[in-house]
């Protein structure tokens, strides 16, 4: 009886949990689906007949087609990059480790650890001077900077777990570097190189304090067309909430169907 109980109780705590973390996102639902007045009403109704007018305006906006696009480019283009990048540097410190290796991985974990509002002012003035200013390569630049010691650090201990005696293998049987790297090992790191990959999209596609720093209009990705309902007049909530729902949808909808690779991909190499 006690151990059911505890069942009871785990699932009980689990499913509350989630729904706590769920919550927000509800919330933000719902508030699509009502009208401005509807939004601000206090206390706030729960029961209501839904409005799709402010949903149906975002879909048919060109101004969020146009962010939209501009999200998924920068999104697929820098973590593209980043892999292209990454996959090198992760392998040759995973199987040709020097005296440097830990402390290199150790600076470029550390460069995370510094506010973005620290480096504002330099790299504003770098992006002006080339004249990247409010374009998409400015963007991935930026985001290949930020998501590349994430991406280097879960490559190289993906990496570090597929058995040496494999790469060394390949290595008798006359396989070059490159064929060791493209024919034996990625394969085998498909797991860690595809949740690595998933992450990279995810931080990219939410990235928001450089989105607006660095964009005004021709770039701007939906970060920063979702921050543009904050007026000094107040916040449009219905409005804000129909932007933001359609800009975590596909987050939503790539994270559900890929939870399957994503989750061994993280986890993988966390135990011996």
């Amino acid at each position: 009886m006690t151990r059911f109980l505890s069942k009871v109780l785990l699932t009980a705590g689990g499913w509350l949990f989630g729904l706590i973390v769920f919550f927000p996102i509800l919330w933000m639902g719902l508030t699509a689906m009502k009208t401005e007045a509807q939004a601000v009403t206090t206390p706030p109704l729960l029961f209501f007949q839904p409005d799709w007018t402010n949903l149906w305006t975002m879909l048919t906006s060109a101004e969020y087609l146009h962010s939209a696009m501009n999200s998924v480019i920068v999104a697929l283009g820098s973590t593209a990059i980043c892999l292209i990048l990454a996959i090198p540097g992760a392998y040759s410190m995973a199987f040709y480790p020097g005296k440097r290796t830990k402390d290199i991985l150790l600076w470029m974990l550390s460069t995370k650890m510094m506010p973005a509002v620290a480096v504002l002012v330099p790299i504003y003035l770098i992006v002006r001077n080339l004249g990247l200013l409010d374009t998409i390569a400015a963007l991935l630049l930026v985001h290949v900077m930020a998501n590349l010691p994430i991406a280097v650090w879960m490559l190289f201990t993906s990496f570090k777990e597929i058995p040496r005696d494999i790469i060394e293998a390949a290595r008798m049987d006359g396989a070059t570097p490159l064929q060791q790297m493209t024919v034996v090992l990625l394969p085998l790191a498909g797991p860690g190189i595809a949740s690595t990959a998933l992450l990279s999209i995810i931080l990219s596609w939410n990235e928001t304090f450089w989105s607006i720093n660095l964009t005004s209009t021709d770039a701007s990705p939906l970060a920063a067309f979702i921050a543009a309902f904050s007026s000094p007049q107040g916040l449009f909530w219905a409005r804000l909430s129909s932007a933001s729902l359609l800009a975590i949808a596909p987050i939503l909808v790539l994270g559900w169907l890929t939870q399957r690779r994503l989750v061994p991909g993280l986890t993988f190499g966390a135990v011996k």
